[in-house]
């Protein structure tokens, strides 16, 4: 392969083991430190996707996963599987509560809609076909249009391969591009999830918190047609065959052991200007947890008294649990940091450097200046839409997307927008069924009443003239005339209704303008003016690439210069971390960690109710110390969760861990609360990432919830 960008970056490195995403490509370059740390394989198979093990590693879009069954069968989460189990939960079968388990492939369940298998098979640099001679000439939005139109050809012609799902990833800020292709299975469906006192045990109390028992894994199944295509769901499908799956573990793990997580890491911000540290942890998460405190009340409030809605919401609520603490970790670690100081310092150095050398300053300082204007121009845009972007009800929305649908199919398809082809119509009617079981008018018009509120308050020349139309937002409003026009923007339309959502999906533009349905009139008049303000983001969007992507170029050069490896920020593709099982010897709190949890701790924290709400059967085998080979012979127990000095962030839950011999021993889950600031600003001292141990997997699937079909499957009896 020749050297790009990113392989000249890490030529020289500096770097820990313990840190970087690393794309599987790069490998080779630290492969001295994966064999110092520890890796008994060729660190030049981890860069062949389709042998193993990379060839057994999957992404959920949103989430990871693997292989572990020459039948398709999927590790994961239980907090990755959590939407499929609540779409699938009734208060007569609350399969949340109670757990869910298919003794054959007959009681298995569709999954959630929209649910995916990826599995990657292609990485390509396409740099410079996205961004050819002549796109590097243009600006604004006439260069966000043309990137946005090679992307889709080169998507295109890669999708030609049947079943496939093709999509050019943006690394170093526009810097480069590359081609992800992956298989797409769109059969999905649901094979195991332990209780919630078992894969949600601790709930948001103990989430990204150490000591950790929760016991986070659940399995799907790839299904393809009979002769091993992706398809829809159909009766008639057969598991998927994978090319790979990884094996179970031949020994249980301990402290100081080499350990990879191979998975899909959502986003990281590393390579972020001190005036974009500055914006998020100044303003935008703290008006986010505000915000996600607000909603959590609001929905607890609004369902406390309908079970089947309170179902619905369950996902998202965990979702928002999820982030709220989050964000509220970075910011009380960001509080007692020096953080912005140091990155103001660096940012400062690199100008300094710059500046230093007459061709560098030619090819770099105008774009240095450029995107800082630009960032604080997209930053107050974000401010002043923040709450516009949640007061419009979730029915508006799907009104929107179908309107846009209809008219974007009006023309041919490499012409339409993204997000808008042939090839992303499978997913805009998997979200329109979703709303069956994840939307109930009560609760949303309360969400929307909140967010509203606030919006209607700004003033008029912060608002959005065309949306304060259709809703009949004047200033100086009453709350109560607010909701007065909300709740004759709710009447006044029936897509409620599944089946009437449904119909519109085949609908043309002409009907859409005939309709007196008050969301599909509001949506229509919404047209024009999102067009509008779509072209302004482009424009914007174009400027920032252009510019962003020569300050990483400037940025990698400098730190080459230094001998500092520069691995690009987390970009939801396939990246590669690895580093040790390892406790700490002193946290925040003043206290040192051990490396591993017992099933002795789930007893203790046992109260048999909400969070900490154990199955009777899981604490009767603890007590009755029903460990069978399971047992660790230092722990003289069955061991939950492990920590280790992983760099992993959201995106990589359900991500297989794997020992020195590629052989599986966990799934990673989560991060210590101390140490998720790392998204920002790595600290390798403070980073633990939290593991379920493959061995209290197999224990609970065997001694608690007897599936034995999924044990001998996976070649575990």
């Amino acid at each position: 392969m020749k050297k790009t960008l990113i392989a000249l970056a890490i030529l020289s490195t500096n770097a820990y083991a313990d840190e970087g995403m690393w794309m599987p490509q790069q490998l080779p370059q630290v492969a001295k430190d994966l064999k110092a740390a520890g890796l008994k394989l060729d660190p030049a198979t981890l860069t062949k996707l389709t042998e193993f093990p990379m060839g057994a590693i999957v992404s959920l879009g949103g989430c990871s996963a693997s292989f572990v069954s020459p039948q398709g069968l999927v590790a994961t989460n239980h907090h990755c599987v959590y939407g499929s189990v609540a779409h699938n939960s009734t208060p007569e079968r609350n399969l949340l509560a109670n757990g869910f388990l298919a003794h054959n492939l007959g009681e298995e369940l569709p999954a959630a809609p929209g649910s995916r298998i990826f599995v990657t098979k292609a990485v390509t640099d396409v740099s410079k076909q996205v961004v050819t001679p002549e796109v590097a000439k243009l600006n604004g939005k006439a260069r966000s249009d043309a990137i946005e139109k090679n992307t889709k050809a080169i998507q295109t012609a890669c999708e030609k391969d049947a079943g496939h799902r093709c999509t050019v990833s943006s690394y170093y800020g526009g810097l480069e591009f590359y081609l992800i292709k992956q298989l797409e299975i769109r059969d999905v469906r649901l094979v195991h999830a332990p209780p919630e006192g078992v894969g949600k045990f601790g709930g948001d109390t103990d989430n990204w918190m150490w000591p950790r028992h929760t016991g986070d894994y659940g399995f799907y199944r790839a299904y393809v047609s009979k002769d091993g295509k992706a398809a829809d769901y159909s009766k008639d499908n057969v598991p998927y065959v994978p090319q790979h799956y990884l094996k179970l573990a031949k020994e249980g793990v301990k402290e100081g052991d080499f350990i990879m997580v191979l998975g899909y890491p959502g986003r990281t911000n590393r390579h972020r200007l001190p005036s974009e540290v500055a914006f998020t942890f100044d303003w935008s998460y703290p008006a986010f947890v505000k915000t996600s405190a607000e909603k959590l009340a609001i929905i607890a409030d609004t369902t406390k008294d309908n079970k089947d809605t309170a179902l619905k919401y369950a996902s998202q609520v965990a979702s928002i649990n999820n982030y709220y603490k989050n964000r509220q970790g970075m910011l009380d670690s960001y509080a007692g940091s020096d953080m912005l100081k140091r990155k103001t310092s660096e940012h400062e150095a690199l100008k300094q450097w710059i500046n230093a050398d007459a061709k560098r300053k030619a090819e770099y300082a105008s774009d240095i200046e450029a995107v800082e204007k630009l960032i604080a121009q997209r930053d107050a845009e974000s401010q002043r839409d923040y709450n516009l972007a949640s007061s419009s009800p979730r029915l508006l929305n799907t009104a929107r997307t179908l309107y846009r649908l209809a008219n974007e199919n009006t023309k041919p398809d490499a012409e339409r927008k993204s997000g808008f082809q042939v090839r992303d119509v499978p997913r805009i009617k998997s979200s329109v069924d979703a709303l069956v079981r994840n939307y109930d008018e009560k609760v949303d018009k309360a969400l929307v009443m909140n967010s509203l509120t606030k919006y209607a308050a700004q003033p008029a020349a912060q608002r959005n003239a065309a949306f304060d139309s259709v809703v009949g937002i004047k200033d100086g409003m009453s709350a109560a005339d607010l909701q007065t026009a909300l709740d004759k923007l709710y009447a006044g339309s029936k897509l409620g209704d599944a089946p009437e959502r449904k119909a519109w999906l085949e609908r043309k533009p002409a009907d859409f303008k005939a309709s007196d349905d008050a969301f599909i009139k509001a949506a229509v008049a919404l047209y024009e003016p999102d067009l509008k303000s779509e072209a302004e983001d482009e424009e914007l969007g174009g400027k920032l690439q252009q510019a962003y992507a020569n300050y990483m170029k400037a940025k990698i050069a400098y730190m080459h210069s230094k001998g500092q490896a520069v691995y690009p920020d987390a970009n939801s593709t396939l990246r590669v971390t690895f580093g040790k099982i390892a406790g700490r010897d002193k946290g925040a709190d003043g206290t040192s960690w051990k490396a591993f949890t017992t099933v002795e701790g789930v007893a203790a924290k046992a109260t048999g109710q909400g969070e900490f709400n154990a199955p009777a059967a899981q604490l009767k085998a603890i007590k009755d110390k029903d460990f069978g080979k399971y047992v660790d012979p230092k722990l003289k127990s069955v061991p939950v969760a492990y920590l280790a000095t992983l760099d992993i962030t959201g995106g990589n839950s359900g991500s297989a861990a794997l020992n020195s011999k590629g052989e599986w021993i966990g799934l990673a889950f989560d991060g210590t609360l101390d140490s998720i600031i790392s998204d920002w600003d790595f600290n390798k001292a403070m980073t633990r990432d939290i593991q379920v141990d493959l061995r209290y997997i197999l224990w609970n699937m065997k001694h608690v919830d007897h599936a034995d079909n999924l044990l001998k499957e996976m070649n575990a009896e």
